[in-house]
């Protein structure tokens, strides 16, 4: 205990580079914790988001965005689908289920879906209050919804077109509150859930005109559309054919998300590796410096450690004070740097709104990120290692005559 404390005050006798010391390598940890932080919510996101869909169908563009746009809802859709088309998908003995997604309005720039109850049993979500919705204009809003929004069972709410807030109001057609999901963790938490039939009701009286006849509504209601198809399939064989039958036979496009999520984290490796590099440098640089702090305080210390060494401190005393107050150093750091890499991450989740999509910048401690005190001690212990043995072969006569 003695050695810890008087560790700790030499540690402190010098302030200034003291404090540079824990500076760098609190810098390198926080990057390393930032980077572990966003890949382990990121791939938690995804893993949770994409379970269950084995491919998307939706109109012709970039698959990626359907992917994007229509399981973790942080993108535009590229268009609409026939509803006809998907009911002839359904027919498809490959199939075992498709959940309809239907976008296109957003409430304070939250998402209203039009879909069907098993998309809330999808993902194994709970109500917390109230019941799904029995007919159209009623809603079902995610937890995350409800209390930032503030919205309680029997609240009427109207949307806005568009996926963003600021488009036109649809004032004539308002839903209401009949169920409130409990927390799941998933992309439900942040939607607002309707029945597919709400969705046609609110455009389809957007765009009507008092002079329409029943003829005109018929052809409307027969050239009705949705979004995509969340599908799922009876057999692991399907996967070779379907989406190869869907692009080429049939004027939409199947994605298959798991291999665009794998695209999109090769997309973004580049960028993860040039920070991976920069905290690398962050790491070294703390760590000569901290090397020719420790060797510098060698020398300033001789009288010092010559005085311990008469009163009876052995040499393996004497180097395990500098290793102490190495430990000291990475300890400091360790926690300065966990600390500031969840600050990073919180930053970067509340600058690009990403608690509403992906959940990235909430306050998480896997178990990956024992790694970072890990390597703030071993860093701070290496960068020690010749400092010590130097203090431990010199010689109390050396010592004495260097006074």
């Amino acid at each position: 205990m003695k050695t810890l404390a008087i560790s700790w005050r030499y540690l402190w006798s010098r302030p200034l580079a003291a404090g540079l010391n824990v500076l760098l390598l609190s810098l390198g940890l926080a990057s390393i914790t930032f980077l572990m932080l966003v890949g382990f919510q990121l791939s938690k996101a995804f893993d949770r988001d994409l379970a269950g869909i084995d491919v998307v169908v939706g109109a012709k563009g970039s698959p990626m965005q359907l992917i994007l746009s229509g399981v973790l809802h942080i993108d535009v859709p590229p268009g609409n689908i026939p509803l006809k088309a998907v009911r002839e998908l359904e027919k498809n003995p490959l199939i075992a289920s498709i959940i309809p997604v239907s976008l296109g309005d957003n409430f304070q720039a939250y998402r209203i879906v039009g879909t069907s109850p098993a998309y809330i049993s999808h993902y194994d979500a709970q109500l917390a209050q109230g019941a799904v919705w029995t007919q159209p204009m009623q809603a079902v809003v995610g937890a995350t919804v409800a209390r930032k929004l503030g919205l309680q069972l029997g609240m009427r709410f109207v949307g806005s077109h568009g996926l963003g807030a600021g488009g036109h109001s649809h004032g004539d057609n308002p839903y209401t509150v009949v169920g409130i999901l409990a927390p799941s963790g998933s992309v439900l938490d942040r939607l607002i859930l309707t029945d597919t039939a709400s969705v046609w009701k609110v455009h389809e009286d957007y765009t009507a005109s008092p002079d329409d006849s029943a003829e005109d509504r018929a052809v409307m209601e027969e050239e009705r559309e949705i979004t995509m198809a969340l599908v799922r399939y009876k057999t692991p064989m399907a996967a070779v054919s379907f989406p190869r039958y869907v692009n080429t036979s049939t004027e939409m496009q199947a994605a298959a998300p798991a291999l665009e999520i794998t695209r999109l984290l090769n997309m973004l490796g580049l960028g993860t590796d040039v920070l991976r590099a920069f905290a690398g440098v962050l790491l070294l640089t703390a760590g000569l410096s901290v090397f020719i702090a420790l060797l510098s305080a060698v020398r300033e210390r001789r009288a010092d450690l010559a005085l311990l060494r008469m009163l009876g401190a052995g040499p393996a005393k004497v180097a395990a004070l500098l290793l102490c107050e190495a430990l000291w150093l990475g300890l400091v750091a360790s926690v300065l740097g966990l600390l500031l890499g969840q600050g990073f991450a919180a930053a970067l989740g509340w600058f690009l709104k990403l608690d509403n999509s992906l959940l990235i910048g909430g306050l998480v401690w896997p178990l990956e990120l024992a790694v970072v005190p890990l390597l703030a001690l071993g860093v701070s212990l290496l960068s020690a290692l010749l400092p010590a043995i130097g203090a431990y072969r010199v010689s109390v006569l050396e010592l004495l005559q260097s006074r």
